[in-house]
């Protein structure tokens, strides 16, 4: 391991508000959701300085967006509130925008909240009569003349060209999700706690958009999830052990051509992994876990050929071997992710990495984990459409 310039940060505290949230908007859950960040960094409110709103999408709409910010229901002294966020790269974003503040001394200790209602919504989109969720998706979104409505349905291409291209099969994704049920059959937390599913119950789910199955697609989720952002000095002398940040990098398809049609078997990877492992010093072999956005079982697959885990094409087999599961050479999602834990962004893995570098992950804790890779990746959800970032974060057991 060689050592770089590294960022002087640290997560000092994590909240998380999880499962069902009937009855609570969004602002009140990321509210919560904060407080509990707080209190576990053995903070008070007062000494909160700053404050950033991870939000999916700057587009309109009522989807990732609050009524109103949370701070004035905390009663948080912030002296500076913005909105950052796309897509499902939230956590990432949010600390690149945090960082200049607090390493230009412009505040001590910035809270990062993000918050979702998708379950809430979806119960009363049903009780309402339409069959899926009634957002901005379904009005004027610009692949309605072409079939293409649904997150789903435009990730498939991405899954049938990985297919054409490489030989990848249905079973092989389902290797993923089998495994990553594994993972939140140990997570108490985890929406799927308890339902462990076999290849067999993947391949009988139904078919949402060939080549996706129901457990090819991640979850519906209402819940909150903050963490106080601050420099390492201040972090050794909270409540809880600090985790470091170690390195970050960000990627975007716009690099290269949609009709060249490599972005159809991969992510935007290469940037944000070369950017965050030379800012860190590390290398692939010094990860202990993984947790990769997994908003469907073939991002999980790209990005484990991308990051480097197997060559490119080899993603399949190297799944259908066990290799992400319990016990397997890169323990990936550990708290479930997506799929089978709950869906907040790249909020949901952030804060099982967080757990995991403090010891606090129960009976999925990884032994010895000193360093995590935590990834976003998302787009605009009224337009283009399209999903395209990609963020790398890598975080560290405090020295």
């Amino acid at each position: 391991m060689t050592t770089s310039s590294r960022p002087d940060l640290a997560i000092a505290g994590l909240g998380v508000v999880a499962g069902p949230q009937q009855g609570r908007s969004q602002r009140m859950m990321a509210a919560e959701a904060a407080r509990l960040a707080v209190e576990d960094a053995g903070l008070r409110v007062s000494d909160i300085d700053g404050a950033i709103d991870l939000r999916r999408t700057g587009g309109g709409g009522d989807r990732g967006s609050y009524s109103d910010a949370f701070t004035r229901v905390l009663g948080l002294p912030a002296e500076f509130y913005f909105v950052v966020g796309r897509g499902g790269a939230l956590a990432g974003l949010g600390i690149a925008a945090a960082s200049g503040f607090l390493q230009r001394g412009l505040a001590k200790y910035v809270i990062l909240v993000g918050a979702v209602d998708d379950w809430s919504k979806s119960r009363k989109s049903k009780e309402q009569g339409h069959r899926g969720m009634a957002h901005a998706e379904k009005e004027g979104y610009w692949g309605k003349a072409l079939g293409d409505l649904r997150a789903a349905s435009h990730h498939s291409w991405m899954a049938a060209r990985h297919m054409a291209v490489y030989g990848t099969t249905s079973e092989q994704l389902g290797a993923i999700s089998v495994q990553q049920r594994a993972w939140a059959c140990r997570n108490p937390e985890a929406k799927m706690y308890g339902r462990p599913i076999t290849i067999e119950d993947h391949q009988n789910s139904p078919w949402v958009v060939e080549p996706y199955h129901l457990f090819d697609i991640s979850q519906v989720s209402d819940g909150a999830i903050a963490f106080v952002l601050t420099t390492r000095e201040r972090a050794r002398d909270l409540a809880k052990p600090g985790v470091d940040v170690l390195g970050q990098g960000f990627g975007e398809v716009a690099a290269d051509l949609w009709w060249e049609k490599k972005n159809f078997q991969q992510m935007a990877v290469h940037n944000a992994r070369r950017q965050a492992f030379a800012e860190s010093g590390l290398g692939l072999d010094d990860i202990d876990c993984a947790e990769l956005y997994d908003c469907f079982t073939a991002e999980v697959l790209f990005q484990l050929e991308d990051y480097g885990w197997c060559e490119k094409g080899e993603g399949g087999p190297f799944v259908a071997a066990g290799n992400i599961g319990p016990g397997g050479s890169i323990p990936v999602n550990t708290g479930g992710g997506l799929l089978s834990c709950y869906h907040l962004g790249d909020l949901t893995g952030f804060a099982e990495a967080v757990r995991q570098l403090r010891g606090e992950a129960g009976e999925r804790q990884i032994e010895d984990c000193e360093v995590a890779l935590t990834t976003g990746h998302g787009g605009e959800l009224v337009s283009p459409g399209m999903c395209s970032i990609h963020t790398t974060t890598l975080l560290g057991k405090a020295a």
